[in-house]
């Protein structure tokens, strides 16, 4: 197979034109001496974008566990013997401690995230009443990921103080049946689609290294581009003990930095956030990922711990990058002192992938 130059998938998407399948194909399968090269091209499109500038997220599980849904990724599934956490909706003063923690970390992103399909009447009034009481608090930006939505709560998600809402698609309509049996491909578009609906900035991404082909990674991105996606978190499977995944193994830094690369020539105007599974798969080669992607989460994830806050911004310092503030202002890493040494971790500790 012929190699495409990779200058030019740059140019076709910054004149806003999807590069060809097998352009994109030719990106996943080739060789990793080309990889630099790839890096730069996704970087020349990112940076035309995004500038040299780095956005922060902060995810709050606000309730772990006791998911009817059976999502073979997922260490909260039913299906999952993971050891994990289960708890029901956090109280108000633990979620404003981690609105607190956010806004220290100087976090562009409060991301507040429930379990379960989609929230119940009661679940719901508590959300609504705790995202009014961070808003109160602080300029954060919040959103919500809460499973299955219908408009009328994206709506009232909204009037709270909702900025975006996350949903994400997880895979490709093709293979989302070998993920998940308890909902369809179809059900978590219908959801962006209301997000959209009601105002809200939509946020959707993936899950990727999940035993899925080229062609899916290729759909995934083809889909969000279609729903006009704003913000595409790109997750790489942690195959977390005790899930149906967990002898999942297809990742290595450089797929996953090829992918990123692929979805900057897809989303070229898109914010693409490295989200789960960065430091267990891009591990040394983390700040790469920068070159394509624009966003990072600080702090932890769901039910899997992140690398500590100092040495996520010494990494966007050292490699020249600057971060933005909740309102978009760009400021130096230098500037933010308050990064204290330690602080509550997540509960299981970073896998080792064979």
């Amino acid at each position: 197979m012929s190699l495409p130059d990779w200058n030019a998938l740059a140019d076709q998407a910054l004149a806003g034109s999807p590069i060809a399948r097998d352009d994109a194909r030719a990106v996943l399968a080739a060789d990793d001496a080309e990889l630099p090269a790839q890096l730069a091209a996704a970087w020349r499109v990112r940076r035309h974008f995004w500038g040299n500038r780095v956005r922060l997220h902060f995810l709050l599980n606000a309730q772990s566990g006791l998911c009817p849904e059976d999502c073979g990724y997922c260490s909260q599934s039913k299906l999952s013997l993971a050891e994990i956490d289960k708890y029901p909706m956090l109280a108000r003063d633990r979620i404003l401690e981690a609105a607190d923690r956010a806004a220290q970390l100087k976090a562009g992103t409060f991301c507040m995230v429930i379990s379960g399909r989609s929230p119940g009447g009661r679940v719901f009034e508590k959300v609504l009443d705790a995202v009014r009481e961070v808003k109160a608090r602080h300029d954060l930006k919040i959103c919500a990921c809460l499973g299955l939505l219908t408009q009328e709560q994206a709506v009232a998600l909204k009037e709270a103080g909702v900025t975006q809402v996350n949903h994400n698609l997880n895979t490709s309509a093709r293979y989302t049946p070998e993920v998940v049996s308890t909902h369809t491909f179809e059900d978590r578009v219908a959801t962006v689609e209301q997000v959209r609906a009601a105002g809200l900035k939509t946020c959707s991404g993936g899950i990727l290294g999940m035993g899925e082909t080229d062609d899916d990674v290729i759909d995934l991105a083809l889909s969000l581009r279609e729903l006009e996606v704003k913000s595409v978190p790109v997750n790489f499977l942690i195959p977390v003990p005790g899930t149906p995944m967990s002898e999942v193994r297809q990742l290595d830094p450089r797929r996953c930095l090829r992918i990123l690369a692929l979805y900057r020539f897809l989303l070229p105007s898109q914010e693409i956030r490295i989200a789960g599974g960065r430091e267990v798969h891009l591990r040394s080669m983390q700040v790469m990922g920068l070159y394509p992607a624009n966003s990072i989460f600080i702090g932890d994830y769901l039910t899997t711990q992140g690398a500590a806050a100092r040495a996520d911004l010494d990494m966007i310092r050292d490699a020249g990058f600057v971060l933005e503030t909740p309102d978009g202002a760009p400021f130096e890493v230098e500037e933010f002192v308050a990064v204290p040494e330690s602080y509550p971790r997540a509960p299981l500790p970073l896998l080792e992938v064979r």
